[in-house]
């Protein structure tokens, strides 16, 4: 059963990641799918179907957990406000 997940991603990584999938001919939607679930099932083995990650894209990984609250708007706006005074 498939479900709408919305996520909020910098502009500029969308794009990029658009463009990743397009020229691998896939869906943004499946390989991001596929990276999840290659995140949560790393003990059984893939199938066919299943997209392969690279070790280097799983070891993006950071571990660093950001609050449900997080304004990243205004977090960018107090870091150029900072940068550019």
């Amino acid at each position: 059963m498939d479900t709408k997940l919305t996520l909020k991603l910098d502009k500029f990584v969308i794009d990029k990641a658009k463009d990743y999938a397009a020229s691998k001919r896939r869906s943004l939607s499946r390989i991001i799918e596929a990276y999840l679930r290659s995140l949560i099932s790393q003990d059984e083995p893939e199938s066919e179907d299943d997209i392969q990650i690279s070790p280097f894209v799983k070891s993006l990984s950071s571990g660093v957990r950001i609050p449900s609250d997080f304004d990243y708007k205004k977090d960018y706006y107090d870091h150029l406000s900072d940068k550019h005074q």
